[in-house]
């Protein structure tokens, strides 16, 4: 097996697949290369000539400009890399996607059918407070409800506890309102108590608004400064509510019910080599058996957008997709803040050199199928199909969105790994079998297989295919096993 990888033929430079030592000859092609520097493994060497200002070429689009003359055979990453990224752009309606050929397999999986059509992966029990003043209260609720009730019957019972709620205004305090009212609605929740103070500015008068219809029988509400001991009280409605979930049992139900959240963090040299393109793979299968993935990370598409707009089904969601883009990028600038300062320490040590080449990588997870929708921070999903989300890229917020819109389950390739997880089930998938063997009790996939041991794209994406059914059914991943679950709401404006 070589130990490098030339992603197009098109490329000026290839991938490490392993560390290379200076002095080293590869063969690329017709030509022998001498390795001038020790490379790391996952990182660039240049396979020709690159002068000055000239595009560095991977994936067969350019992911940034030499700052010097590069030599072949010569490490490229930030020592002689910049960006050749730009302000706002100019973008034209050019459609160039085309519906996929991929074959409807009749699969399913084994969900929990909830009153209003949704389906859900898990049956839990949840508090969630309206404000981060009584998060301890709900804590002591589900504390003493282990401690006094058979909950075997439940998959988990878990506060979503939070710092928001109050001293928020305008569009910062609709964003807590909207998410509350998201997960309040969750389809993976069998039950919920909603747990006010009294006095917040999250109301719960005005959070009911918010929510619209909701199942009277499985969300209740507690003010707790209207009750001489809240505690007490809402133990008595758990119980309640942890009653009525014994009737709840799964049932046979389409894949074309999944709701799957793609994202990707702690990136490295592989994600665009190895598990961005099979959760691509996966999404396009999804989206023809008509289920629906979420791709999100908006600041993660800047330089790699345009694939995205050109397969936009109409020319309004083009629109849309450049409103998205365009919109991220004034939000950056109400802050002062630089538009493109990224990637993060753990990327470059891992081998992304700029944005754009995070960008490129990040994209893959979306796969090839047409752009159905684009949806606004915690806006349930519409439209099946393939649906972009305005969230930032923050690992636990974004992962937090994609819960919040609807996805019952998030697919999470990374290079570096994280235990992390959110409040629906995270899939951590690893880019490379290294990291999957020395973090075996944070990771539940491996895509590094694609390179080490010669497994076929598809052979891999039916494997993937078979565990996220097994899970959707029902089997823990690793951070649920370690009860590992939080929410992170996206804050963003004054606090009083």
């Amino acid at each position: 097996m070589n130990n490098y990888l030339q992603i197009h033929p098109d490329d000026n430079v290839i991938v490490a697949l392993e560390p290379i030592t200076q002095g080293s000859r590869i063969q690329v092609g017709t030509k022998e290369i001498l390795v001038i520097n020790d490379i790391p493994q996952g990182h660039k060497i240049a396979s020709s000539t690159i002068k000055k200002e000239a595009h560095i070429i991977k994936y067969r689009y350019s992911i940034g400009i030499a700052k010097e003359d590069i030599t072949i055979g010569q490490h490229v990453h930030t020592h002689n890399v910049r960006t050749g990224l730009n302000e706002n752009l100019e973008y034209k309606y050019s459609p160039n996607g085309k519906e996929l050929a991929v074959k409807k397999e009749g699969l399913s999986f084994h969900g929990y059918q909830r009153k209003n059509g949704d389906v859900g992966i898990r049956n839990e029990l949840w508090v969630i407070p309206t404000v981060g003043c009584v998060n301890g209260q709900a804590k002591l609720i589900v504390e003493q409800l282990k401690a006094e009730t058979d909950t075997s019957h439940i998959d988990d019972i878990l506060v979503l506890g939070h710092q928001y709620g109050c001293s928020q205004l305008g569009g910062d305090h609709l964003n807590t309102q909207k998410a509350l009212a998201a997960a309040i609605k969750h389809p993976n929740a069998g039950g919920v108590l909603v747990l006010g103070l009294g006095c917040e500015n999250n109301q719960i008068s005005q959070l009911k608004k918010i929510i619209g219809q909701w199942d009277e029988e499985r969300v209740h509400f507690l003010i707790s400064q209207e009750v001489e001991d809240e505690v007490e009280e809402g133990l008595k409605i758990m119980k309640m509510l942890s009653e009525k979930m014994k009737q709840d049992h799964r049932s046979q139900v389409p894949v074309s019910k999944l709701n799957i959240g793609l994202k990707c963090g702690g990136s490295d040299g592989f994600s665009g080599i190895t598990a961005n393109p099979l959760l691509g793979r996966f999404s396009d299968w999804l989206v023809a058996q008509g289920g629906t993935t979420v791709l999100t990370e908006v600041p993660e598409m800047f330089g790699a957008e345009t694939i995205l707009m050109e397969r936009a089904q109409t020319e309004n969601i083009f629109d849309k997709t450049v409103d998205l883009i365009n919109g991220f990028k004034d939000y950056f600038r109400t802050s002062n803040q630089p538009i493109y300062e990224n990637p993060s320490p753990g990327n470059k040590n891992g081998g992304i050199t700029t944005l754009e080449e995070k960008s490129l990588g990040c994209v893959q997870k979306g796969g090839h199928a047409m752009v159905s929708d684009v949806v606004d921070y915690a806006e349930k999903i519409k439209t099946p199909g393939l649906n972009l989300l305005w969230s930032p890229g923050n690992d636990l917020v974004a992962c937090s969105a994609l819960g919040f819109t609807g996805c019952q389950m998030v697919l999470f390739t990374t290079g570096r790994g994280t235990p992390f997880g959110s409040f629906v089930p995270t899939m951590k998938i690893a880019t490379n079998s290294t990291l999957f063997k020395h973090k075996n009790n944070w990771m539940d996939f491996n895509a590094g297989g694609l390179i080490d041991e010669g497994k076929s794209m598809e052979a891999l994406r039916k494997e993937l295919t078979s565990f996220i059914i097994e899970v959707a059914s029902g089997k823990k991943l690793k951070h649920e096993i370690a009860k590992f679950k939080e929410i992170a709401i996206f804050k963003s404006g004054v606090t009083l």
